[in-house]
């Protein structure tokens, strides 16, 4: 058992403080970054950025659906973390300044499973995960650069 890492990154023509605002409003501007990978959305408590609860179905494959309940803290200002009650599983969102805009880089840690199972979840699960945050960003992007 060894824990998966996966990460993702996009460089966006907003300013940190409108990209961190947008990440943390988990009832309008998050939904509207969800894939068709995403199911069951629902903000349970909160809405905006820390204290929020936050309930999604995630099918990273068609067999492989995770039911996640993420609370959500800002551990720093430039940083929102979200936990899953249901699991390890850990999204950390980080936004930065670039290019006079914004640097968005998220990390998704999670233990893996052991044996055969786990080798494959870690040469695999990573890229699928990959991809669909390339798309979010790209989601994110469009809503924040137009």
């Amino acid at each position: 058992m060894g824990q998966v890492v996966v990460t993702a990154e996009k460089t966006l023509k907003a300013s940190p403080e409108r990209v961190l605002e947008a990440l943390g409003d988990y009832t309008g501007v998050r939904s509207r970054m969800l894939t068709e990978h995403f199911g069951e959305y629902e903000v349970r408590e909160g809405g905006q950025g820390a204290g929020t609860v936050v309930h999604w179905k995630l099918a990273a494959t068609s067999k492989r659906i995770r039911d996640c309940l993420f609370s959500v803290s800002a551990p720093s200002a430039d940083t929102l973390v979200e936990k899953d009650a249901n699991s390890s599983m850990v999204n950390t969102w980080t936004v930065s300044p670039a290019n006079g805009g914004s640097r968005v880089h998220i990390k998704t840690t999670w233990d893996g499973a052991g044996g055969v199972g786990g080798v494959f979840e870690r040469i695999f699960a990573p890229k699928g995960l990959r991809s669909i945050y390339d798309a979010q960003l790209t989601k994110l992007a469009a809503e924040l650069d137009a």
